[in-house]
């Protein structure tokens, strides 16, 4: 019984890690790790950031919050009135051999009908396309910035 809970908890935390890696983009740069930690850090200065950790190669900006109007719940397409989503911004920056690497994904909730005794709450949505590509285009412009050559 002991090792069933186990194995169902075990398989639970690696689809769940799964899920969370969706969408991630990478990017590999030929150039110092500094300059790559710095285009990193450049690309979310519009966010505030919760965790930077050089050592570790993380960043995870803090949530941000978006109005997002006009959106309905219900079968009678009720207006929400306070509909938004949220986002974050996770990023990793590690050597490779001759080259650095740098993932970002976005993790994206928005608020939405849940039901039962708490009618609206977080809900997990996919990340935004135009999130993602402003984050891509803003990376790639400072390791240019650098001095750094895109592979």
């Amino acid at each position: 019984m002991y090792l069933m809970r186990l194995c169902l908890l075990i398989m639970t935390g690696l689809l769940a890690a799964c899920a969370s890696t969706s969408g991630m983009q990478q990017r590999f740069a030929v150039c110092s790790y500094d300059h790559a930690w710095e285009a990193a850090l450049e690309a979310v200065k519009d966010r505030a950031i919760n965790t930077k950790d050089k050592d570790a190669g993380l960043i995870v900006t803090g949530w941000l919050e978006i109005p997002m109007p006009g959106r309905t719940f219900g079968a009678l397409q009720r207006d929400v009135g306070d509909s938004k989503d949220r986002s974050r911004i996770t990023l990793s920056v590690k050597r490779l051999d001759d080259v650095t690497k740098i993932s970002f994904v976005e993790e994206r909730q928005r608020w939405a009908f849940r039901g039962g005794s708490r009618l609206f709450g977080w809900a997990s949505t996919d990340p935004s396309d135009d999130v993602m590509r402003d984050v891509q285009n803003r990376l790639d412009a400072k390791l240019k910035e650098h001095g750094c050559s895109l592979t």
